[in-house]
């Protein structure tokens, strides 16, 4: 059983940056795929990015070339580093958690995900 804790969420002004964290506990951590989904109010959840037990990284085209994942094994923790900020990316970040390896497609579909963290806060104002 893996256990997720965001945090690191709050508020921002747009063009600004914000890095959210996700410590896990139980579990081997450095088996896992770890990806971010976010949700806006009256929205579905949404993927966000993903990284692999070997680093690899996925993102949505909607944050490529902001958004930066990466992971400390060592810690258990994985990064979700933010800039250039919009209003639009306001919502809540979930990171979520299953063991690997799986690929392409599959990484941005939220059902392949086993466990998931309580959700972090972000607000981006205009």
């Amino acid at each position: 059983q893996v256990q997720l804790v965001e945090s690191g969420g709050g508020s921002v002004q747009a063009g600004g940056s914000l890095t959210v964290s996700c410590a896990a506990s139980g579990g081997t951590f450095s088996r896992y795929v770890v990806a971010w989904f976010r949700q806006a109010p009256g929205k579905e959840r949404e993927f966000v990015g993903s990284i692999s037990s070997a680093s690899t990284t996925s993102y949505a085209d909607s944050v490529k070339g902001r958004f930066a994942v990466s992971r400390d094994n060592a810690r258990s923790t994985v990064i979700l580093q933010m800039s250039s900020l919009k209003p639009e990316d306001t919502a809540v970040y979930y990171c979520a958690a299953a063991l690997g390896p799986f690929y392409g497609r599959a990484l941005s579909v939220w059902s392949k995900y086993d466990y998931w963290g309580q959700g972090t806060q972000v607000t981006v104002s205009s």
